[in-house]
Parts: structure tokens; C-alpha cells; sequence
């Protein structure tokens, strides 16, 4: 098979879908790999560490697009890609169609194949190429919360972990799944006090077995939210429904309820946001503040450490890509349920029933395509 993998064009994206060392793999097995020149250099790999493993240099996005059967990316295609995306070629990124209308729109009218690393989804319900990313973006979230609670960045002016003498900082982190989990970890090991809510009792045994003592775990709901928002100097929402939008679990007449400088940073912005308020923003202007409230909403913060990203999204995707490759996507997907599941728009019909639901588009099973 014929892959590309073009230069990421969204802003501060230095992310690059595929290593040399995941390219080696590929060529290994006959595939020819075709890269954007400069693709890998925000990730700390040069077009030369591509050529020794095998891979070709292309100079421009386009031309890898024309050539290519399957496109391997990180973000989803952005409005000066639409018109290169041909029909019937795989498409192979995060998509997360149900939080943004237009690109749906783009890809049903391309007639691509879009496959979403997003809601591939294994039989125990996990989602092993969002997994990396989550673990990434929960630690960041604490980072990044940790830095705009200090006054000169509009916080409340609070060390997250204290000092002997004076309380720690509250992080509330809304969702316990990989991302609230690698939150709720950072913010601990940092010594804050940290409440940990969910709606899955299982899941919340669970982590009340593995966290240390300063994470307290609650069940999830309207009530227990509004108690703990009043005192909580850091908010990170990281709730996620695969393939389908975020619920609000904040909403915005309950900022008057926060003091002012919390901080809330949105994992979950991508996919529309747990956060009532929360927009998308990006690394270079990551803030906006409503009700003297500091909102952090960059929808795609892993971008922001592309080295640890990028190796850590390849380590995920290539065993799928190297399906994909060697057997073509139907085959492929009829052989892999999980990956059938990442599926979400084929030849111009939407087989995803997130998507669907989200614009009250018609939905078409995805055996009809296979």
C-alpha cells in the first residue's frame, strides 16, 4: 500500500502521525511510505532519519495527498486539507467528527474513508489509540492548571502542592477514566488534595484501591458538583463519551458559584467540551477568562510535547496501520472489530451513530460498506 503522511498545519501542531521507526516497520513489509519534507522535525526527527528508514521525502502537503492510498495523520484535517482528501482514500487520524459540523460535512462530500483513531474500541470497552493521548493530556492538564493558578497568569495565586504550614491547593477532576486518572495521579504526586468524580461505581472501588490517600473519589452528580466547585481552586473536566459529544457538566451560571482565578482546564474540549463555557483554543493563546473564571482550552495539548507524543501515538497506531496496509481496510475491519468500530464516515455515508446523532444525520450500518 501506498501511505502518506503529511506535515501537520494546525497551529503549535508539531505532532507527526508516523516515526522512522513505525516507517522502517512498514517498508519492512513492501509498503511505500511518502513524507512531507520537514513532517518529523517538530518531534525532533529530520527528513534523512525517514530516508534511512526507507521512507521517501515529498516537498509539498499535496503531493503526498495525490499519492498517497492511506493517509496517516494526528488532528483532524483542517479546511485547506478538504480539498485535497480524494474519494476512496483512508483517512487515518482523531477525528472527532461530532464536535465540529463542517469537517463532517467535508468528509461525507470528499467520499473518503475515515477511520478515527478515536473510536476504536476494544471488546472491555477501552479505546487503545486514544489511551496515549489521555495518559498525556490528564498529566498536562495538572501542569498546565499548576501554572495558571499563579496570580501573573490570573490564578488565584495557589502552589498546588503548599508548603509546610499552609494547605495544599483542591483540584477537582471531573471523570475517572485514563485521562482524570493520570490527572488525579499528577495532582497528588504534586500534594494537592484531589476529589475524583465518576458515575461508574466499579471503576470508582477501583480507584479508591490504587490512588494514595490525599484522592478522595465521590460519585458523580449535579448536587456534589455544585458543593465542590464553591472551594475548588483547579477544575479539570475530563469526561469522554466514544465518538459522541461531552456532556456539560458545568454550566455556565455556576461559575458565580467558583471563586475568583480557578482555573478550568477542559481535556474533553475536543469533543465538545464538558465545560459549558469552555470554546477551543490553541498553544498560543491558550486562555480566555468569563466571570473572572480562567479558562484553559487547547484542543490538542499533547501537541505542546510532540517528542513524548509522538512516540507514544505510533507505539499505538502501528500495529493497526500495518493491518490496514497489508490487508486493506474492509478486510482489515471484517478481521478486527475494534478497528471496524473506528469507521465513522465511508464513501459518503455516516456509519458511526454518535456522528449521526450529533447532527441528526442519516446513519448507515457499517456491515453495508464492509
Amino acid at each position: 500500500m501506498i501511505i502518506g503522511v503529511p506535515k501537520e498545519i494546525k497551529t503549535n501542531e508539531n505532532r507527526v502521525a508516523l516515526t522512522p521507526a513505525g516507517a522502517l516497520e512498514l517498508t519492512k513489509r513492501g509498503h511505500k511510505i511518502y513524507v512531507q519534507s520537514t513532517a518529523g522535525i517538530g518531534s525532533g526527527f529530520s527528513d534523512e532519519d525517514y530516508i534511512e528508514a526507507g521512507a521517501e521525502i515529498l516537498p509539498e502537503i499535496g503531493d503526498v495527498y495525490a499519492i498517497a492510498e492511506m493517509i496517516m495523520k494526528v488532528k483532524e484535517p483542517i479546511e485547506p486539507e478538504y480539498k485535497l482528501i480524494k474519494k476512496d482514500q483512508l483517512v487515518f487520524t482523531y477525528f472527532h467528527f461530532a464536535s465540529y459540523e463542517p469537517l463532517t460535512n467535508a468528509m461525507i462530500e470528499s467520499g473518503a474513508v475515515c477511520l478515527a483513531y478515536e473510536t476504536v474500541e476494544l471488546p472491555d470497552r477501552s479505546l487503545p489509540l486514544l489511551i496515549p493521548m489521555s495518559e498525556v493530556a490528564g498529566r498536562m492538564a495538572i501542569q498546565e492548571g499548576a501554572k495558571y493558578l499563579e496570580k501573573p497568569m490570573k490564578g488565584l495565586g495557589i502552589l498546588l502542592g503548599g508548603v509546610p504550614g499552609v494547605a495544599p491547593a483542591k483540584v477537582l477532576v471531573l471523570g475517572g477514566g485514563i485521562v482524570g486518572t493520570q490527572a488525579a495521579k499528577m495532582a497528588a504526586g504534586l500534594g494537592a488534595q484531589v476529589t475524583l468524580l465518576d458515575v461508574n461505581l466499579p471503576r470508582l472501588r477501583y480507584l479508591a484501591d490504587v490512588m494514595p490517600p490525599n484522592v478522595t473519589t465521590l460519585y458523580s452528580n449535579e448536587y456534589n458538583i455544585r458543593k465542590l466547585i464553591a472551594t475548588s481552586d483547579l477544575i479539570v473536566g475530563a469526561v469522554l463519551i466514544p465518538g459522541a459529544k461531552a456532556p456539560k457538566l458545568i454550566t455556565r451560571d455556576m461559575l458565580k458559584e467558583m471563586r475568583p482565578g480557578t482555573v478550568l482546564v477542559d481535556v474533553a474540549v475536543d469533543q465538545g467540551g464538558c465545560i459549558e463555557t469552555c470554546t477551543p483554543t490553541t498553544h498560543e493563546d491558550p486562555i480566555f477568562i468569563i466571570d473572572d473564571i480562567v479558562h484553559y482550552c487547547v484542543a490538542n495539548m499533547p501537541g505542546a510535547v510532540p517528542y513524548t507524543s509522538t512516540i507514544a501515538l505510533t507505539n499505538a497506531t502501528l500495529p493497526y496501520a500495518i493491518q490496514l496496509a497489508n490487508k486493506g481496510w474492509q478486510q482489515a475491519c471484517k478481521d478486527d472489530k475494534a478497528l471496524k468500530l473506528g469507521l465513522n464516515v465511508v464513501n459518503g455515508k455516516v456509519v458511526y451513530k454518535g456522528v449521526a446523532d450529533a447532527f441528526g444525520l442519516p446513519y448507515d450500518s457499517v456491515e453495508g460498506v464492509l
